[in-house]
């Protein structure tokens, strides 16, 4: 077999003049964001049906603003995959392994959060979105793939959303629309 593999030291290198343009912010444009995530699919195609990560992210924002966290939580849970509209999704168990993938993902990350939130998210933020973003792995998983949990229970949810296939642009629109609703400047 020709397999092809990625050199993901390299590619960190290769890729240091579009990071330190991201991280000057100015480079980081929400509707790049949202284009880019409403086209990219959950779980890196490898699901029964097309779910992009924008569609992720606004459950993620929605379920934020349903259990009552900040508007700055919504916020960074609508942003939380931001990266990924410049380096693609990598499913959890790859991206473990993968220490400068992550790297790369953290400094993009923070370049988003500095832009949109004007700086990191406190622990206690930090805990709330990754809280939401693992709870809805559950359901994505439970849903996309058919792995429900092991114990079988899903997480308590206190939003309602649905997995129903939506066009490109509407999920872009409905995107830069929960942006400009939760961005405060």
């Amino acid at each position: 077999f020709d397999v092809c593999t990625l050199d993901y030291e390299k590619m960190s290198r290769a890729m240091d003049a579009l990071v330190a343009r991201l991280e000057r912010t100015d480079g980081v444009r929400i509707v790049d964001v949202a284009h880019a995530l409403s086209l990219l699919c959950r779980g890196n195609g490898h699901v029964k049906t097309f779910f992009s990560v924008g569609q992720h992210c606004l459950h993620c924002a929605r379920e934020a603003l349903a259990r009552n966290h900040s508007r700055r939580v919504a916020l960074a849970c609508l942003l939380h995959d931001a990266s990924e509209a410049y380096l693609s999704d990598v499913p959890r168990p790859f991206k473990q392994h993968l220490p400068q993938y992550r790297a790369l993902e953290d400094r993009l990350l923070a370049a988003v959060y500095q832009k949109y939130l004007g700086g990191p998210l406190t622990q206690e933020e930090q805990r709330q979105v990754k809280q939401i973003d693992d709870d809805m792995l559950a359901y994505d998983l439970a849903y996309l793939l058919n792995m429900p949990p092991e114990d079988g229970v899903l997480p308590k949810m206190a939003s309602e959303f649905s997995y129903e296939v939506l066009p490109f642009a509407t999920v872009e629109e409905q995107y830069v629309t929960l942006f400009q609703n939760l961005h405060i400047v």
